[in-house]
């Protein structure tokens, strides 16, 4: 008897591949995501490098724009400085000429009063108050006997004695500044000073000394 072969089960072969609009088979899905995901990884690094790139752009910008900001207030602060400065060297410049034509006036008040004509009486009150005025906006008086010369303050039209310590002797008119501005020197007579008369005594007394003991 002869043993007839059983049939052999179709072998089928699976293709996971597709076929594209021209026919040709395209790449398997794992492939495709594998290119999928390094796209996406150069993507992203790409994205990371224009971001720190754009960071330090806004960084560089903001520090430029921020050092701007600076120079322009230093520059604001210098300019008010000076404005400021300006200004107040104009008002004084205003007050002294308005306190120079004033001097004449005081001058006469202190001829009246050495003649005692102020000791009393409505006069001796309205030399006060101009007296008081002028001095609250800054005006002082210098030059008193005694005082030691000072030739960028004093005036000297006369010098007794040969001394190197000058102080003034006799004023005759006072001297005046605003402030650091003077506005009038002040005009005195100059004779020597204290150290330089003890000085003269000495020497003198060693002198009679000396011609006693001969």
């Amino acid at each position: 008897m002869t043993e007839q072969n059983p049939k052999e089960e179709p072998v089928t072969i699976v293709d996971n591949r597709k076929i594209d609009q021209d026919g040709k088979p395209s790449a398997p899905q794992g492939d495709v995501s594998e290119a999928a995901a390094g796209n996406d990884t150069a993507s992203a690094s790409a994205s990371a490098a224009e971001g720190d790139a754009l960071a330090d752009s806004i960084s560089a910008e903001l520090s430029e724009r921020t050092a701007d900001l600076q120079r322009l207030t230093a520059e604001y602060a210098n300019y008010r400085r000076r404005v400021d400065r300006d200004r107040k060297a104009a008002i004084d410049s205003a007050k002294a000429a308005v306190v120079t034509e004033l001097l004449g006036v005081l001058d006469d008040l202190d001829r009246a009063r050495a003649h005692g004509d102020l000791e009393s009486g409505p006069l001796k009150s309205v030399a006060d108050k101009l007296a008081d005025a002028l001095q609250k906006q800054g005006l002082e008086e210098f030059g008193a006997e005694g005082e030691p010369f000072d030739p960028t303050l004093h005036e000297a039209v006369q010098h007794e004695g040969e001394g190197h310590n000058p102080v003034i002797g006799v004023v005759m008119r006072k001297g005046y500044r605003f402030g650091d501005r003077v506005l009038r020197h002040a005009l005195v007579g100059v004779t020597d000073g204290v150290a330089d008369l003890s000085d003269s005594s000495d020497t003198a007394n060693a002198g009679r000394d000396a011609d006693g003991a001969e």
